[in-house]
């Protein structure tokens, strides 16, 4: 395949290029995901299947909302902690 750069050269066409390449990818990646939800909703247990991945969605965002929005303890206060610990075993 050769590289055309006549009237697709320069910046312009690159961008051109790029955006077309990237329509054309998001056109088939809908395409097959349409294709997997009627796969999906012909099926008989599709209320348990959406139940599942309702369930699922869920957990997930408890994951990411307890990853990004809570704050680490302070390292100080952790280190307090193991002293007050030491020294409750240690009987002082």
């Amino acid at each position: 395949m050769t590289r055309d750069t006549g009237a697709r050269g320069g910046l312009d066409g690159q961008a051109m290029l790029l955006a077309a390449g990237l329509a054309h990818l998001a056109v088939r990646t809908l395409g097959s995901a349409s294709g997997a939800v009627r796969g999906l909703l012909r099926r008989s247990d599709a209320a348990e299947l959406a139940a599942e991945a309702e369930q699922d969605l869920v957990a997930r965002g408890r994951l990411v909302l307890d990853r990004y929005a809570s704050c680490p303890p302070a390292h100080l206060e952790v280190l307090a902690q193991h002293v007050l610990g030491r020294r409750a075993d240690d009987g002082v």
